[in-house]
Formats: C-alpha cells, sequence, structure tokens
C-alpha cells in the first residue's frame, strides 16, 4: 500500500505544476481513481479468494496464526516400508547325462560280394564282410571279417583276415587275427594278435601275441608277451615293453645290491 500513496503523491504534485488548479483537481481525481483500481487489483492477485484456491480451505488458509495452530492436526503421509527383495530360490543343477565312450553297435552284417568293386573310403555301425575289392579306407563299428582285398587303412572292433591281401595298417580295439595264406603289408595295432600268415611291417600291441607255425613276420614286435611257435619266421626286434616286468630296471636293481 505505500507504494501506491507514494506513486499517487508525485503524480499529483507534478500535474499541479503543469496545470492550472481546477485541471489540476480534475486530474488528481483521474489520478486517484486509477490508483485505487490498481491498488484493488493488486489486493485481489495478493490474496486468493478461497474459491479459486481449494488447497486454502482445507487447513492451509491466509492466516499464518491459525495455519500454524492447525499444524498438528496436518497428517504427513507416509510412504510404504520399501520391501526387501525377495531372493530367487536357488536352482538345482541336473546332472549331466555322462555320453557314451562309444557308440552301440548295430546287430547287423554288410556284405561286399566278390564280384564288387569300390573306390572310396566305406564305413558301417555294423559288421562288415569283404568279400570283393576295396581302394579306399574301411571302418566298422562292429567286426570285420575280410576274404579279399584291401587297399586302405582298416579299423574295427574286431579283425579277421582269411585268404586276403591288405596295404595298409589294421588298427582294432580288441584283437587281430591273420591267416594262412594272408599276406599284409602295413603296420598291425591291436590289444591282442595272432598271426598265421606273413606280414610286412611292425606289430605294436599291449597284449600278447602268438606266431604260429606258418607266421611270417618282417619288421619289429612290441607286446606285453611273446609266444613263437616251432617254423615261425621273425626278422626284426621283439620287446616285451608292455610287461609287468621291467629289465633295464630289474638289472639296475641287481646293480645296487653289490
Amino acid at each position: 500500500m505505500g507504494f501506491f500513496s507514494d506513486l499517487k503523491d508525485d503524480l499529483s504534485q507534478a500535474v499541479n505544476e503543469l496545470m492550472p488548479e481546477e485541471e489540476a483537481d480534475q486530474q488528481d481525481a483521474m489520478v486517484n481513481e486509477e490508483a485505487e483500481q490498481q491498488s484493488a487489483v493488486a489486493q485481489e492477485e495478493r490474496v486468493p479468494r478461497p474459491e479459486e484456491n481449494p488447497e486454502m480451505v482445507n487447513g492451509f488458509d491466509d492466516d499464518l496464526g491459525r495455519m500454524l495452530d492447525k499444524v498438528e492436526e496436518i497428517e504427513i503421509r507416509k510412504e510404504p516400508p520399501a520391501q526387501a527383495p525377495v531372493e530367487a530360490a536357488p536352482v538345482k543343477e541336473t546332472a549331466k547325462e555322462e555320453l557314451p565312450a562309444e557308440k552301440n553297435t548295430i546287430d547287423e552284417v554288410a556284405v561286399l560280394t566278390a564280384s564288387t568293386i569300390i573306390n572310396g573310403n566305406i564305413a558301417t555301425e555294423g559288421n562288415l564282410e569283404v568279400r570283393g575289392s576295396i581302394v579306399g579306407n574301411v571302418e566298422a563299428l562292429g567286426k570285420l571279417n575280410i576274404t579279399g582285398a584291401v587297399q586302405g587303412n582298416s579299423q574295427a572292433a574286431e579283425i579277421y583276415a582269411e585268404g586276403a591281401k591288405i596295404v595298409g595298417e589294421l588298427r582294432s580295439n580288441r584283437s587281430v587275427k591273420v591267416g594262412q595264406s594272408t599276406v599284409i603289408i602295413g603296420n598291425i595295432f591291436a590289444s591282442s594278435a595272432v598271426v598265421a600268415g606273413a606280414v610286412k611291417g611292425d606289430i605294436d600291441v599291449k597284449g600278447p601275441v602268438i606266431l604260429d607255425s606258418s607266421a611270417i613276420v618282417m619288421g619289429d614286435i612290441k607286446s606285453k608277451s611273446v609266444q613263437i611257435n616251432n617254423g615261425a619266421v621273425v626278422e626284426g626286434m621283439c620287446s616285451q615293453c608292455y610287461a609287468d616286468v621291467n629289465p633295464s630296471a630289474f638289472f639296475d636293481d641287481y646293480k645296487n645290491t653289490k
């Protein structure tokens, strides 16, 4: 209110100095009326009406004293307590299925007839009987019976060759049997071997090796034990490197005891 009063006085003084008295009186009246209107507008803007501001009605009126008196009645909205995060139950790990070491062998026999010639590799999950000729590698999960000719490496659970001509390696998880009139040019790897035919190559067997009286071996023999029948011919070195007794260690220990 002091601001508008000062403004009113300043305007009146300025008008009186510039205008005659009558005009100054009229001008003062107009200035006073205009100042009162501005004061009323400012008063309305400063004091909000209850109907225009509902928050002033709900316990928050323009009287600071009454507002402070009701401060204890004002309810403070409380946030609900934060809930602790729920931990998920530990997931039990399922036991991993163990894969079989070897595929199951199918109980069937595939026969390659004597008049059949195959140029390429051949493989089967069962047993295989080769009476014809194969130029390529042969693989069988079961037994492999060769009475024909194979030029390539052969691998199977068991290998039996009778009257066969084979140029290539023979690998077996179990035994290899070389019958009479069979000629093999290649190395033999197996857990045991019985030789009655001719082998030009090394024989590496984790178990025993038996050479029949008709056997001819041109190569080194490594095995756990060797049985050489009367009449067998061996040109090469025989080593029982897979035996339970190590000859070198035995004689070293014997020297230390002296």
